[in-house]
This record gives C-alpha cells, sequence and structure tokens, in this order.
C-alpha cells in the first residue's frame, strides 16, 4: 500500500538544508530508491513563495504567503509504499532522525479498489496514476 508522508519543520525561515543534512538524506534516498519502496519525494520553499487558494460558495479567495500558522506548513512529503501503517511510521520515523526536527503525518492513499468505497459521490486518482 502507498502512504503520504507530509513534513512539518515546524519553522519557516526559509533555511535550506545543511550539505550535512543533504548528504544524509541523499543516501535515506538513495537507499528507499534501491529497496523500491521510495514513489516520490520533494521539499518545498518557504511559504513567502505561496499562496493558499480557497473556495466557499462558489466565492474564490487567495491569500499571498507568508502564513502565520508556521507549526501547521509542509516543508515536504514523500509516497512510500509499505505493508502496512507499522512499516510507514517506521519510514517516517527514520526520515525524522535525518532532519532531526519536526513532526511526519503519515496517511494511507487511496487505490484502485478504494476509489468509490467510501463514498460513491465521487471519485479519486487511484495511488500511482499519473495526472
Amino acid at each position: 500500500m502507498q502512504y503520504m508522508m507530509l513534513y512539518r519543520p515546524g519553522h519557516d525561515d526559509g533555511a535550506p538544508p545543511s550539505q550535512q543534512e543533504m548528504t544524509e538524506m541523499g543516501k535515506l534516498i538513495e537507499e528507499m530508491t534501491r529497496d523500491g519502496v521510495l514513489i516520490a519525494t520533494g521539499g518545498l520553499l518557504p511559504s513567502s513563495t505561496g499562496a493558499r487558494v480557497a473556495v466557499d460558495g462558489g466565492k474564490f479567495t487567495v491569500t499571498d504567503g507568508p502564513f502565520a500558522e508556521v507549526k501547521e506548513l509542509i516543508g515536504g512529503y514523500a509516497i512510500v509504499e509499505a505493508a502496512g501503517k507499522p512499516e510507514a511510521i517506521e519510514r517516517a520515523r527514520r526520515f525524522l532522525q535525518v532532519v532531526g526536527r519536526g513532526t511526519c503525518e503519515v496517511r494511507p492513499m487511496f487505490s484502485p479498489p478504494d476509489v468509490g468505497a467510501a463514498s460513491g459521490a465521487h471519485s479519486c486518482t487511484p495511488a500511482g496514476a499519473r495526472l
């Protein structure tokens, strides 16, 4: 099963990772890729470079960053393959050991049999599908 891991660093200072952090992260990414468990990964620039788009009752609003709730900001993500939630949690634990701080939310992704199971009113793109 595929799991989405959303990393929240707890800060939004815009400082890039150190060379040592990049080296350690590179080793982890290389290992997970070699093992065939890393589907995708990426980091995000500071919230000051982004925007939030919302809709309520058909009315759209756009708010430019930076955003006040730093502890809720997503700093990066990974999509991993895991046999189950405990294995996905262990992958998140290993990632957090490398970065040294923050939180990582781990959630299973929809897969083809799940699409429509939660609600017949909508559909989702299956995990692993290309948009």
